[in-house]
């Protein structure tokens, strides 16, 4: 009987060891220039930093009219993602959209506005954007962590079933 209530409690605290909330490594922007929600003049450039190194980024600058306005790729140097902006922004407010990759796998995707004040370009200037896709999702942020926890989920059912099974034998080997 003890040896069948510590195997219960021995399976019963195995499962819950297993199935704590994994720590989330998700990397987040620390900072953005120009930064959110200020008034600037047009910038050249947009450059985000996160908290961990990143990869594959992309970067969509738009206007309110959803006019685009980054030139080439983004290019990631380890936390750092700069984008360049191309020709110059006329006065306005500019939705950055941004996505990366952060370093345990996981996409990580988020937008913001500034606004450009005291420009000299005007809304009718060709705005060469190189990268037709729409911009990411506001705040949100998306994984494959579900797969962990299936997989937890299969883990802890196979260590009761080899609790109950190895009961079973030393039950069935002194009786």
């Amino acid at each position: 009987m003890m040896r069948r209530l510590a195997a219960g409690a021995l399976a019963v605290g195995t499962a819950l060891a297993l199935t704590a909330a994994p720590a989330s490594a998700h990397t987040s922007l620390t900072s953005a220039s120009p930064a959110k929600d200020a008034a600037v003049a047009a910038p050249s450039q947009i450059v985000l930093t996160y908290a961990d190194p990143v990869r594959l980024p992309r970067v969509v600058v738009m206007d309110a009219s959803k006019k685009q306005y980054q030139s080439g790729p983004a290019k990631a140097v380890d936390n750092k993602v700069t984008q360049a902006v191309g020709g110059a922004l006329p006065n306005g407010e500019y939705t950055v959209g941004w996505r990366v990759v952060s370093s345990d796998g996981h996409p990580v995707e988020g937008t913001y506005t500034f606004t450009v004040k005291g420009s000299s370009a005007t809304a009718q200037d060709p705005a060469p954007a190189s990268s037709p896709a729409a911009a990411p999702a506001a705040g949100k942020s998306s994984g494959s962590s579900g797969w962990l926890w299936i997989g937890l989920i299969v883990l802890v059912i196979a260590l009761a079933a080899g609790a109950v099974a190895w009961l079973r034998r030393s039950s069935a080997a002194k009786g």
